[in-house]
């Protein structure tokens, strides 16, 4: 599992997939989401802008697991 590290509060499910290389532009990302199963925390999501915390974990089928950490 990867960890994706945040300096923000939150980061977006949209930014996370593009961060993690998962989809090349935001744009990208709704058509993403409608054609590719990704849970969050054990639960599906399809929402693009669904708020992701540190601690959250997001896998992308197809792509891997991803955790999201604080920066110090």
């Amino acid at each position: 599992m990867e960890t994706v590290t945040i300096k923000e509060e939150f980061i977006t499910l949209g930014q996370l997939l593009k961060a993690t290389d998962c989809i090349a532009t935001g744009g990208q990302a709704k058509a993403f989401l409608q054609n590719t199963h990704v849970s969050v925390n054990g639960e599906p999501e399809n929402r693009r802008g669904r708020k992701l915390y540190p601690g959250d974990i997001v896998e992308v089928q197809g792509c891997g697991a991803y955790k999201v950490g604080k920066a110090p």
